[in-house]
C-alpha cells in the first residue's frame, strides 16, 4: 500500500513538472509570438480605422504640400519641367539669353498643378470610404506606400476627369499656353531650325500634377509608417508602433 502511495506521489510530481514546464513553455511562446506578430492584440476595427485615418492624415497633408504656391515649383521632387524630348529647345533658348520666357512657362505649368491639388480630396475620401476589411488588411500590411499604390489605382481616371477642367481653367488664368506659343516661336526665329513638336499641354500639365500628388502622398504614408513623430493622434500611435520593425 505504502509503495503504491508513493508510485502515485511520484507520478504527481513529475505530472506537476510537466504542467509548470509546458506552462512556462507557453508562455515563452506567447512572448516570442509578441516580437514576431505585435500587432496581434489590435483588433480587426481598430486596424481598420488606424489605416483609413492614417491615409487621410497623409491627404490633408499632401494636398496642403502641393495645393499651396510653390508647392510644385520649389520641390525639385515633382516640379514640372519641359519633357525631356524639349532638352534641346531649353538649351537653345538659355544660350541665346532666353531662358526668362522659358522659367515664365515652367512657372505657369507649376502655378496650374497646385491650384488643382485640392480637387482630388474628396475623391480621395471617397476611396479611403469604399475600403473593404480585406483591402485593408493587404494594405496595413504592405510595404512603405502599399495605401498610396491602392489609392492611384483605384482613384486615378477618376481624379483625371476632375482635373481635367481645373487645369483648364488654370492654363487660361496663368497664360500657360500663350507662354508655351511664346516659347517656341522664339526658338522657331532661330535660323535652320527646325519646327518644334506641338505639346498636349492640358494632357502633359494634368498627368504631372497627378503623379506630384501621388508622390508626396507615398512620403506622406512612408512617414507614418516609420516615423514615430509623424503619428499626429493616439490611434496613429497604437496601430503603428511596430508596424515598420
Amino acid at each position: 500500500m505504502k509503495l503504491l502511495q508513493k508510485k502515485f506521489f511520484q507520478s504527481f510530481v513529475i505530472l506537476f513538472f510537466i504542467l509548470i514546464t509546458a506552462f512556462k513553455a507557453s508562455a515563452q511562446f506567447d512572448w516570442l509570438s509578441e516580437i514576431f506578430n505585435p500587432q496581434k492584440h489590435l483588433s480587426d476595427k481598430k486596424i481598420v480605422s488606424g489605416l483609413k485615418e492614417a491615409l487621410k492624415v497623409g491627404i490633408q497633408n499632401a494636398i496642403k504640400t502641393t495645393g499651396k504656391p510653390n508647392g510644385y515649383f520649389n520641390n525639385e521632387s515633382i516640379k514640372i519641367l519641359l519633357p525631356e524630348k524639349f532638352e534641346i529647345l531649353d538649351k537653345t533658348l538659355r544660350t541665346i539669353g532666353a531662358g526668362e520666357k522659358l522659367d515664365e512657362f515652367i512657372l505657369s505649368m507649376n502655378r496650374a498643378a497646385e491650384k488643382a491639388a485640392p480637387e482630388a480630396k474628396d475623391i480621395f475620401l471617397d476611396a479611403i470610404f469604399d475600403m473593404t476589411f480585406e483591402n485593408v488588411l493587404t494594405v496595413y500590411k504592405g510595404g512603405d506606400t502599399a495605401a498610396t499604390d491602392y489609392l492611384k489605382e483605384k482613384t486615378y481616371s477618376k481624379l483625371a476627369e476632375k482635373y481635367q477642367p481645373t487645369v483648364k481653367e488654370a492654363l487660361a488664368e496663368y497664360n500657360v499656353t500663350k507662354k508655351y506659343n511664346e516659347v517656341v516661336d522664339k526658338y522657331e526665329s532661330i535660323p535652320f531650325v527646325k519646327k518644334f513638336m506641338a505639346l498636349d499641354l492640358d494632357h502633359y500639365v494634368l498627368q504631372k500634377a497627378l503623379d506630384g500628388l501621388f508622390y508626396v502622398l507615398g512620403e506622406e504614408e512612408s512617414k507614418i509608417r516609420k516615423d514615430p513623430a509623424a503619428r499626429v493622434t493616439k490611434l496613429l500611435r497604437e496601430v503603428f508602433k511596430n508596424v515598420s520593425q
